[in-house]
């Protein structure tokens, strides 16, 4: 078990049939499984397909979700960053947290928090369809009535879990895509009158306070009006502004150029991560990202495929993020990693036919054997 680092890894939980309006992208039922089970080689030297040695599971159902636990926790993983959904008015994908994690009989060995995935969804998760990048089927801005809907439901199902995870007694919740967040609220100064509110609204129901943390991308110039261009901020300053109390990245592909091998990556990221902790004055937590290659969402080939990241290479990125949090003692101990079990961008620790349980082997070593 890993006691001295928390080894936090998202979840994408669009692995079960049992989120109605997943059909529309997914008709065979099995959520996504489907592009991952049709997945094809789109040159000879693609690592596709692959297969996963749990099989195509249901990860709603608690009696798979006990077994996913008790691995990740055998290997080091004791967190999961459940990416979490709203369009149209109501949640959408929660069955995996709601059904599978919940109900799951040991769901204390590895803790979780959400991450609001508040991005706009097109076509990307229909195969059939996702050539065509421009048709919008859901956009995820709300406005402050809805982001209110959103906060109680969030205080009432979910923070108040024995095994939510927390950071001074106050309930993690990260915010994906700030920008969409800000457009929905109308600006900078209604988004920070919104988080004042969710601070007080948990605190109403008895918790100490929220921990908000933010996404990073690239650094951004940010419109602070959410309607017009004229006065813009930096990340840092925007995090500042709204009071964001942590930050950390989802994936290597939203900061570094990941057509390459995974070792010409690190570097990068490792300067990246400096550059992050001299800029913000809010902890920083060390994100590795396992690979990036979204070519089985697609019909034709998609460039953008990290090459060479082997476990024994993402071992020497986790221990590269491990060496970050040690040398922040004055911050909590975690780590993001992407992720669980994004098997459509080929970014997992989930066992499978090519590495078989390497990847979570690399995190036990790194995590594990030297704790």
């Amino acid at each position: 078990m890993n006691e001295r680092y928390d080894v936090a890894a998202y979840v994408w939980p669009a692995y079960t049939g049992d989120e109605p309006r997943t059909r529309m992208f997914w008709p065979e039922g099995i959520g996504e499984w489907q592009s991952v089970k049709n997945a094809v080689r789109k040159f000879p030297e693609h690592d596709w397909p692959r297969k996963p040695l749990w099989g195509y599971v249901n990860e709603a159902d608690p009696y798979v979700m006990e077994m996913q636990i008790q691995a990740a926790a055998d290997h080091g993983v004791n967190v999961f960053i459940y990416d979490w959904y709203w369009y149209d008015r109501r949640p959408f994908l929660e069955q995996c947290l709601n059904n599978g994690y919940l109900k799951a009989r040991n769901n204390d060995k590895v803790k979780f928090y959400l991450m609001w995935a508040n991005h706009p969804v097109n076509n990307t998760w229909d195969i059939r369809l996702s050539h065509d990048q421009e048709n919008l089927i859901w956009d995820a801005a709300v406005d402050r009535t809805e982001f209110e809907n959103v906060a109680d439901r969030l205080i009432e199902r979910y923070f108040q879990h024995p095994s939510y995870y927390k950071i001074g007694g106050k309930p993690v919740f990260m915010i994906y895509d700030l920008a969409t967040l800000m457009k929905g609220l109308g600006g900078a100064e209604a988004t920070r009158e919104a988080f004042e509110w969710f601070r007080g609204r948990a605190v109403s129901a008895g918790l100490p306070g929220l921990h908000l943390q933010l996404t990073m991308w690239k650094e951004t110039s940010f419109n602070l009006s959410g309607v017009d261009g004229e006065k813009t901020a930096t990340t840092s300053e925007l995090a500042h502004l709204l009071g964001f109390d942590s930050l950390t990245h989802y994936q290597f592909v939203h900061f570094v150029d990941i057509d390459r091998d995974y070792g010409e990556i690190l570097p990068d990221v490792e300067r990246e991560w400096e550059r992050i902790d001299r800029t913000f004055h809010i902890p920083y937590f060390p994100h590795v990202s396992i690979g990036w290659d979204n070519n089985p969402r697609f019909q034709a080939f998609r460039p953008g495929i990290v090459k060479g990241n082997t476990p024994e290479m993402v071992k020497r990125a986790l221990e590269m993020a491990r060496n970050y949090a040690d040398a922040h003692p004055g911050q909590p101990p975690l780590i993001t990693i992407n992720s669980w079990n994004e098997w459509t961008e080929t970014s997992y620790l989930q066992p499978d036919d090519l590495n078989g349980y390497g990847y979570l082997e690399a995190v036990k070593a790194a995590f594990v054997n030297n704790s």
